[in-house]
């Protein structure tokens, strides 16, 4: 490659690691969001997402079990996820947006040394349809975030990378985002204008009494999120997250930032943990849900309120929070 090659390329790595931002003037009044899909198994679960008429899905991460460093394996899953009738209605009917977790980033519980990354990247870009010259496909991790509707009613979804640059646990000093997503972040919080922004991550933010993985086994970067939070003022923040086989709504109040935050995990389309009998979540609002489910949020702009719920495969609501914003 000559040196005007690398001047240009870098350059647009730049340019996508600065903006990685789409937008779009839709306003948006109901968006789904879910995690946890294994493409071996039946996914009746679609027709009760369609049957909410979704503007937007949002995938959380797991979005298929891969957990594999072979390329044309997690090819061949993501196909055979395109391929379940529902699903492929879904994408017909509305945008389709998401980041990933561990199993669709190829290893369970992985981080940054995994080799295969690269790979996976382009893998989890080609399922979500991102068009061959977007500015994604060029940098190191899968974050991005989608800005919609207008001015006074705008929305910002902003989905974070809890993998590519994700350091041990062990480390006491570790980070998940790394450095340059981290002024991505900061960025995207403090430049916005948007009456809501929700923050997709593949795992838990709030949570932190569980032993399972979620950010609180990062102190040092989850107080920094928060205190991104603080310094940013960003208005109507709300985490979205997965991983867990079950669903639960965690808030959490913090000094600095006048609302309550909200934590609302969904997880799983097809492999909850039925099973499940209890773990402690001092944040924890109502109860957890361990059947198959999906998110949905509704939107009223009128009198500013963000419905959210969680549904089950027939459709029915077993879980609500009322966020004022």
């Amino acid at each position: 490659m000559n040196r005007l090659a690398v001047l240009v390329l870098s350059l647009a790595i730049w340019l996508s690691s600065t903006y990685a931002e789409e937008t779009s003037d839709m306003e948006i009044t109901r968006l789904a969001f879910g995690s946890c899909a294994k493409q071996n198994l039946e996914q009746p679960i679609w027709e009760a997402v369609l049957e909410q008429k979704p503007q937007v899905w949002i995938w959380l991460g797991d979005n298929i079990y891969g957990d594999t460093e072979d390329p044309n394996i997690l090819a061949a899953k993501y196909g055979a996820l395109r391929s379940k009738p529902g699903y492929a209605k879904l994408r017909g009917s509305c945008e389709v947006v998401g980041t990933w977790d561990d199993h669709d980033f190829g290893i369970n519980n992985g981080g940054k040394e995994f080799p295969a990354k690269v790979a996976s990247q382009k893998a989890l870009l080609d399922f979500l349809d991102t068009p061959t010259d977007s500015s994604r496909r060029l940098q190191e991790g899968v974050y991005w975030s989608h800005k919609y509707g207008p001015k006074d009613r705008q929305v910002k979804l902003i989905l974070l990378d809890c993998r590519y640059h994700r350091d041990d646990p062990d480390d006491p000093n570790g980070d998940i985002l790394g450095e340059t997503q981290w002024a991505w972040l900061e960025r995207q919080l403090s430049q916005s204008k948007a009456s809501l922004h929700f923050i997709a991550s593949g795992i838990q933010v709030i949570p932190e009494d569980h032993k399972y993985e979620k950010w609180a086994e990062f102190p040092k970067a989850r107080q920094r999120l928060l205190d991104l939070l603080r310094s940013t003022k960003a208005k109507g923040v709300v985490f979205l997250s997965g991983d867990r086989h079950i669903a639960e709504i965690s808030k959490m109040n913090i000094e600095g930032v006048t609302y309550p935050l909200y934590d609302i995990t969904s997880s799983s389309l097809t492999n909850a943990w039925t099973s499940f009998s209890g773990e402690p979540n001092r944040h924890r609002v109502g109860k957890v849900f361990h059947q198959n489910n999906f998110g949905l949020i509704e939107i009223d702009w009128n009198q500013r309120v963000a419905s959210v719920s969680i549904h089950d495969e027939k459709g029915e609501s077993h879980r609500k929070a009322e966020i004022k914003f």
